[in-house]
């Protein structure tokens, strides 16, 4: 929770808002919070704060509004929440202000849960807590079943992080590390609870879309782009880090490797043309 003034200067933040954003009362008490603070966005990556902010319109007309949104988290990565902003007002019923509520989205607990799960059963990558490997193989394998006797359709989406090598070698591989956790918390903060999200190894991660039809993936893959160039790394600072994508859409003689050898090619269209994109 935390209380702002007609000009959105923060007055108060509570201990859970640190807890939940990574930012202490005492960074951001008299800032504004569009002042590089939260920087809400929607899902498609669009900032919130210059134009359409549930919190200013509140103020505006005193009406309480609700909003799912990402935020941006102290460390750089998005976080998917629920907000809920209130009018504050002073003895004469003069808008003086207004709160702001945001907890976890639901969805997102429940994905939670279901790491914890695949921790006890090592399943787990280590660096990013994504699912690892092992378990997307697995997951990609029962689909595979799935799509054989039921033919329920799902898309595959291979999504490898842009100039990651040069990051590597002029910042070093702890700051690597730091970009690929990054990276693996905002992809996993848009996905749907699901879908199946790991990463595949090195700087590529893999998702694997259920229901999907070409459509559908691209909309899917570009959520992932728009969120991931949104985020922010605290180190190495100010480093504009992008994602480019291929997606394919299970056909009926598909196996595992055939499923990501198409998808490859398809990511090697989006790294030719220009990479932060999308090709399905």
């Amino acid at each position: 929770m935390y209380f702002v003034d007609r000009d959105r200067h923060i007055t108060y933040w509570n201990v859970s808002a640190e807890r939940l954003s990574g930012f202490s009362s005492g960074e951001v008490i008299g800032k504004r919070c569009m002042d590089n603070v939260l920087m809400h966005t929607d899902e498609t990556g669009r900032i919130l704060c210059t134009s359409d902010c549930p919190l200013a319109y509140t103020i505006s007309d005193g009406q309480p509004r609700e909003a799912e949104v990402f935020l941006r988290h102290r460390d750089g990565h998005r976080v998917p929440v629920r907000i809920r902003t209130s009018p504050i007002s002073d003895d004469s019923g003069r808008i003086i202000g207004a709160v702001e509520v945001f907890s976890n989205n639901s969805a997102k607990v429940r994905l939670a849960e279901q790491l914890v799960e695949m921790e006890r059963q090592v399943h787990l990558d280590p660096l990013t807590q994504l699912a690892n490997r092992r378990f997307v193989e697995s997951n990609l394998q029962a689909r595979l079943e799935e799509y054989r006797r039921n033919l329920w359709r799902f898309g595959v989406l291979f999504i490898d992080i842009d100039h990651f090598k040069t990051i590597n070698d002029e910042y070093g591989h702890a700051a690597g590390d730091r970009v690929l956790r990054m990276v693996g918390r905002s992809l996993d903060a848009c996905s749907r609870y699901f879908d199946t999200l790991g990463r595949w190894g090195g700087d590529e991660f893999l998702a694997i879309i259920v229901n999907a039809q070409p459509q559908s993936l691209a909309e899917v893959g570009e959520r992932f782009r728009a969120l991931v160039e949104r985020s922010e790394p605290v180190d190495p600072p100010h480093a504009c880090v992008t994602i480019s994508m291929g997606g394919v859409v299970v056909e009926p003689d598909d196996t595992i490797d055939s499923l990501i050898l198409r998808a490859d090619r398809k990511l090697y269209e989006a790294k030719q043309a220009g990479r932060n994109r999308v090709c399905v």
